[in-house]
């Protein structure tokens, strides 16, 4: 996931900086409150990381670009915190393999969470105290660090729920009642003109890099849905033979059709009385009224193909979203799974939260990119390659943290983000 700047922090009172920080730091430990120390060190596949490891990253983060080199007089808390809590950035210094951070039960959860707090004392600390000139430092650091703790906690229930879907006990995250299957909406199309549009973020407000500069592109006139493919629309897929008909994949994804890995959306389990998926709330049966989630991008382009139409650009998802206010099915709305779409009005519904949605679209840089120097623009831009765009958020990202330029990016095989699809077709 995107975790780098691109735009200064904007001019807020010291106070709003403060409350803002101190509810990030909070929600990740509310996220974790229900899990026991066992469930937040194990790694469940090389791709996930352990609940502990994400609370004790983001707290690395913060003391590595803030605190160390701002905060006079401040002491890391572990000399080897480094080493085992450094993600990708090479040029902070060596690091713990990824594959095995599982493998880190010391330091144990409750010494986690005593860094945590030495982290958050200290941040606090510094923001209510620093100088104007200091804070003026401070504040774009701060910015980046808020939203990558935000992007973390997503990862965080990613993470979780992959993890106990390979426990055979199912166990809920966070148990919720029975909701009866509703009905969703009849799928139509939106009419989008063609021409010349600009994309990208256009110079105000917080930013990653990978959202600029803003630029021109030339669109034919398109279609896009409604609202997002759903489960009961995902099982007529199935039934009439799409995981069997290499007609409707490209190479690499029937390459992993053949070899086993696709059947249907990760978590999903045919049992007597029907399809169930595993959720962050159990095993369920499965919405048919729901957006289908957890499926590749190699199988969201396979379902297009069936349905005689395509996945949008990002540009024309884009185009469109800008349209639309920032509001949907995120994190603090409690559901912790994809719902329903509501009726479209004057523009699709459902584009932002509940499923972050495939493009067609390969992440690259746009015209005129140039990473941001140092450690902190190492991230999205050495990623410009082999991965595909997803827009618009999902149930599991927080609230406020997405916006109509923001670009999210997975290679085209994974399955554990809370991602699925909207169809779009040429006008």
């Amino acid at each position: 996931m995107t975790i780098h700047h691109k735009m200064r922090a904007p001019a807020v009172p010291r106070s709003a900086w403060l409350g803002r920080f101190q509810k990030v730091r909070a929600l990740s430990e509310d996220l974790a409150r229900d899990l026991h120390p066992e469930d937040q060190t194990v790694q469940s596949m090389p791709d996930a990381s352990p609940t502990k490891w994400h609370l004790a990253h983001v707290s690395w983060f913060f003391e590595t670009f803030v605190l160390v080199p701002h905060c006079p007089g401040y002491t890391v808390a572990h000399p080897q915190f480094a080493y085992l809590f450094n993600s990708y950035y090479e040029a902070a210094g060596a690091r713990h393999a990824r594959f095995a951070r599982g493998l880190i039960t010391r330091p144990t959860v409750d010494e986690v969470a005593a860094y945590r707090a030495r982290v958050t004392d200290a941040m606090a600390e510094l923001i209510a105290s620093a100088g104007e000139a200091a804070f003026a430092a401070i504040a774009p650091l701060l910015e980046i660090g808020i939203n990558h703790e935000q992007q973390h906690q997503e990862l965080i229930l990613m993470d979780i729920l992959n993890l106990f879907a390979a426990n055979p006990l199912r166990p809920a995250y966070r148990p919720r009642a029975s909701v009866p299957a509703g009905r969703a909406p009849d799928l139509i199309f939106f009419d989008y003109p063609g021409g010349i549009f600009e994309i990208g973020q256009a110079g105000t407000g917080f930013a990653y890099d990978n959202e600029g500069p803003r630029h021109q592109v030339l669109l034919r006139p398109f279609r896009l849905a409604s609202r997002a493919v759903t489960n009961g629309e995902w099982i007529a897929f199935m039934e009439d033979g799409g995981y069997g008909r290499p007609d409707l994949w490209l190479s690499d994804g029937w390459a992993r059709v053949k070899a086993g890995d696709y059947a249907a959306p990760l978590y999903w389990e045919k049992t007597d009385a029907g399809w169930e998926a595993m959720s962050l709330a159990g095993q369920h049966p499965v919405d048919p009224a729901a957006p289908v989630v957890h499926v590749s991008y190699y199988e969201a382009d396979a379902y297009a193909r069936w349905a005689g139409r395509r996945l949008p650009t990002e540009a024309e998802w884009e185009v469109a979203a800008c349209q639309v206010p920032v509001a949907g099915t995120f994190l603090e709305a409690g559901a912790l799974r994809p719902l329903p779409a509501g009726p479209a009005s004057s523009h699709p519904a459902q584009l932002y939260g509940d499923v972050w949605e495939w493009t067609q679209s390969p992440y690259v840089a746009y015209p005129g990119y140039r990473p941001q120097p140092g450690a902190l623009g190492e991230y999205n831009g050495k990623f410009m390659c082999s991965q595909m765009v997803l827009r618009g958020g999902c149930c599991a990202t927080p609230d406020g943290h997405v916006r109509a330029t923001y670009r999210n990016f997975f290679y085209p095989h994974q399955r554990w983000p809370f991602a699925g699809l909207r169809l779009a077709e040429d006008a």
